[in-house]
């Protein structure tokens, strides 16, 4: 008797995309959260640091301490392995289906944002690394005072520590690119196919992208020029 094995949906080429797709939004979701947030850093020193230990109170007292802080970065860790292990997966296989390549292929047509969402991802986890090491533990940060947000995020982007602020800007630069060809794949897949369809879902995309990037890039450069100190 012949016992065959089915492959896992999640493990097939749709349950992959769907593992894409919901870790995707899961992490956009957290960073629209996180700039709105970051942008509170222009009302002040005093209402900043309230924010910010306003976060690290959330579900009291159901939950203990800074258990809703490590909640979220339990799942946000989840979906970056998973959204990852789900990419190369989905990489691979294509890689796969072409074991020949040709003498003379021809140049793939797709966005500059498409060509570099490899590297993209890893300058983007790279900087993760060393955001967290900043600006969440306080190990490469000036001040390093969990009870002083304000201060650590000024003391961060210090006109003296200006190569912070271009790695910072670096990082979010390949984000917005990795956000543009993600949005626009999301697009595409609600049914966005027609060429009007397409150019809307490019535009779109393109949008979020910049305004959310500006929207985390403004900081840095606030605190660089002193319109925040």
């Amino acid at each position: 008797m012949v016992v065959t094995r089915t492959r896992s949906p999640i493990r097939s080429n749709v349950g992959l995309k769907a593992v894409m797709a919901v870790t995707g939004i899961i992490l956009v979701l957290f960073l629209i959260a996180h700039m709105l947030g970051n942008l509170k850093v222009f009302t002040g020193e005093t209402s900043f640091d309230h924010y910010a230990h306003w976060l690290r109170d959330i579900g009291k007292p159901l939950l203990p301490g800074v258990w809703y802080l490590w909640i979220q970065r339990a799942v946000l860790s989840v979906a970056v392995l998973g959204h990852i292990a789900a990419a190369t997966a989905l990489a691979r296989r294509s890689r796969a289906a072409r074991p020949v390549r040709y003498a003379h292929r021809p140049k793939v047509q797709g966005s500059y944002a498409a060509r570099t969402m490899r590297w993209g991802g890893v300058i983007i986890l790279l900087f993760v690394i060393y955001h967290l090491l900043d600006l969440t533990s306080g190990h490469l940060n000036p001040v390093g005072d969990q009870t002083k947000p304000y201060a650590n995020v000024v003391a961060d982007f210090a006109p003296e520590r200006w190569y912070v602020t271009l790695f910072y800007t670096l990082a979010i630069v390949a984000l917005g690119f990795h956000l543009r060809h993600g949005a626009f794949s999301a697009f595409r897949s609600l049914g966005q196919q027609t060429p009007k369809g397409e150019r809307r879902a490019r535009t779109a995309a393109l949008v979020f992208a910049v305004a959310l990037s500006a929207g985390f890039l403004v900081v840095p450069f606030a605190v660089l020029t002193g319109l925040v100190s």
